[in-house]
Formats: C-alpha cells, sequence, structure tokens
C-alpha cells in the first residue's frame, strides 16, 4: 500500500529539520578555520544525520531531505510533479525552521548558524586559495551529481537493497571533507536557505539554490541513459526465439 502524502512530508520535514539542525549547527559550532579535524567533525555530522534519518524514513518518503535530490528523482520518473513540489516546499520550510531554532539557542547569528561562505584566501600550504563565485557554482553541482547519482543508483534503483542509507550518508560525508573549506559544501537548497533566512545574510545565495539542482538534473539523465543501455544489453542477451516450423 502506497503511503499518504502527509506521511512522506511528515518524514522529510523530521529528516531536513534535524539534517539541518545537527549539520548546520556542528558548522556553527565548530566554526571555520578549525582545520581538518574540524571538517571531519562537521562531515561526519552531516552524513550520519542523512543515514540514520535515511533508515528511519527511507521507507516513508524515500529519504530525500535535499531539494536537489527530489528534482533528480522527478528527472528520472521516481517521483510525481505534485509530490515533488509538496517534498520541496516541506524541505526549504524544515530548513528555515532548524535555522531559527538554531539561533534562538545559540543566543543569536553571531556563530553564522553554518550560512555556507565561498573562501577567501584560504591557507593551503605555501598558498593561498580564494574560490570565485563560477568556480563555487563547478564545486557545488558536481558534488550534488555525486549525490544524486548514488540516491539514484541505489535507493532508487534498489541496487544496495538495505544498505542504501549508508552509501549515501557516506557520499555526504566525503564530499564535505573534500569541499567543506572551499564552498562550505552544503549541494543542499534547504540547508543553504534556512542559515541564510536565519542570519539575513543571502550573500550567493543564487549559487547554492541553483548549482545543487544543475548537478541533480544531470545526474538524473546520465542515470536514466545508464538505464536504457542496461535494458538493451540485456534484451540483446536474451536467446532468439527458434521460428515457427
Amino acid at each position: 500500500m502506497q503511503n499518504h502524502l502527509s506521511a512522506k512530508l511528515l518524514g522529510e520535514f523530521i529528516g531536513t529539520f534535524a539534517f539541518v539542525f545537527i549539520g548546520a549547527g556542528a558548522a556553527a559550532v565548530i566554526g571555520t578555520g578549525a582545520g581538518l579535524s574540524g571538517i571531519a567533525a562537521i562531515a561526519f555530522a552531516h552524513g550520519l544525520t542523512i543515514m540514520v534519518f535515511a533508515f528511519a524514513y527511507g521507507s516513508v518518503s524515500g529519504a530525500h531531505f535535499n531539494p536537489a535530490v527530489t528534482v533528480g528523482a522527478w528527472t528520472a520518473r521516481a517521483i510525481s510533479l505534485g509530490e515533488a513540489v509538496a517534498y520541496i516546499i516541506c524541505q526549504l520550510v524544515a530548513g528555515a525552521c532548524a535555522a531559527l531554532l538554531l539561533r534562538a539557542v545559540l543566543g543569536g547569528a553571531a556563530t553564522g548558524l553554518g550560512r555556507p561562505e565561498l573562501a577567501q584566501g584560504l591557507a593551503l600550504g605555501a598558498t593561498t586559495l580564494t574560490i570565485t563565485p563560477a568556480a563555487g557554482f563547478v564545486i557545488e553541482a558536481v558534488l550534488a551529481f555525486f549525490l544524486v547519482v548514488v540516491v539514484l543508483a541505489t535507493a532508487v534503483a534498489g541496487s544496495a537493497g538495505a544498505l542504501a542509507p549508508l552509501a549515501i550518508g557516506m557520499t555526504v560525508t566525503l564530499n564535505i571533507m573534500m569541499a567543506g573549506a572551499l564552498t562550505g559544501a552544503n549541494f543542499n537548497p534547504a540547508i543553504s536557505l534556512g542559515p541564510m533566512i536565519a542570519t539575513g545574510n543571502f550573500t550567493n545565495a543564487w549559487l547554492y539554490m541553483t548549482a545543487p539542482i544543475v548537478g541533480a538534473i544531470v545526474a538524473a539523465l546520465i542515470h536514466k541513459t545508464f538505464k536504457r543501455l542496461a535494458e538493451d544489453e540485456t534484451i540483446a542477451a536474451r536467446p532468439a526465439t527458434a521460428p515457427a516450423e
């Protein structure tokens, strides 16, 4: 029996709320400039939260917790347009609510509440690195591409079975370890917009809202191509039917 939309939306709200509250909360508490150990802690806070709540609500809503994942699922025809729109609205509202609660419990927005920023003068050995908006767009799009590819290949296609949440959580963790110091590695419009609303700072909002969507659409198109090629190979491998005498 199909889950009612209200149950799916409740699962998406709780999962996204937890992801933003714990993930952005970890980024706010640990702060920038914490070095590799700090980035690793933030990465695991995000990845483990996604994994736990994907185990909890994957069978209910699909555990998207990310508008980019929802767009990817819709592009891959794994979800209807009506459900996709409802999911995205729910995720964005949950992200805003979580960020506002963070602002309340942390006594204001001085910590930044995990709002993503492009690196400026980042020290890397003997050199420094500044991420331009164009480079940041590419990074966020690629990270979203990786995530959506894994979601479609494991959770949607069912290739990983009950281990899909583990694969998804580890993808989030690895993405943040690689690019956390460069762009914040959000690749999720909900966890970007929420802290922006709570801090009142919308710098580069266009980048963090659109880049993950672009990456998700590309991932879905490639997923559909792989699926079609696999089906063609399966048909070609079938033995020819003997002609009737």
